[in-house]
């Protein structure tokens, strides 16, 4: 979908008075059927996620799988040369379970590493950075949401979305400033 000037339509948004007209209307979109639409506020208004019907992050699985590779890393790096590939006794140590308190530190931190390591990327992988220009911001009044702003936009790839039906139904829900993002600048 274009917009008369020719750019390429990213979504139709609006702006309402306060978090629970927003709250509402996010509500209502998500009965209306829309799966891709956000909302943007300058603080985070409870019970959001679950009115918009979003689920626990999967961000938790990939640190602990993180985590976990960074533990197996440590052992079979610290085992694996102590035990089997040199098993030399040096100084008296011997290389049977005594030695394993010494490895406990390594294990930790690769432990801590691997998981922080996969918390970070997971996370920009997630949500899909590094983007340089979030269409969004091509929206003049959107520079609002960090001060005083709550919007409300439903993404034109929805695939309920038709802008007639969209702009009425952003009406219905008492949506002001209703407006047509596009993509480009």
């Amino acid at each position: 979908m274009r917009t008369p000037s020719g750019h390429k339509v990213y979504a139709i948004g609006a702006e309402y008075w306060s978090a629970s007209e927003l709250y509402e209307a996010d509500k209502c979109v998500r009965a209306a059927g829309f799966k891709r639409w956000d909302v943007y506020s300058p603080f985070p208004i409870h019970g959001m996620d679950e009115a918009m019907g979003l689920g626990k992050s999967w961000l938790s699985a990939v640190v602990l799988i993180g985590g976990i590779t960074g533990l197996l890393t440590a052992v079979i790096l610290e085992f694996g040369p102590s035990w089997l590939i040199y098993p030399v006794i040096v100084h008296g140590k011997p290389f049977n379970w005594a030695t394993v308190p010494a490895f406990f530190p390594i294990m930790f931190e690769l432990t801590v590493l691997f998981g922080a390591f996969s918390a970070f990327f997971a996370n920009l992988i997630m949500n899909g950075l590094p983007r340089w220009h979030h269409p969004i911001f091509n929206w003049d009044r959107f520079a609002r949401a960090t001060n005083d702003g709550f919007f409300l936009a439903i993404e034109a790839r929805d695939p309920r979305f038709s802008e007639m039906e969209t702009h009425d139904l952003l009406v219905e829900t008492g949506g002001l400033h209703i407006t047509v993002v596009h993509e480009e600048d």
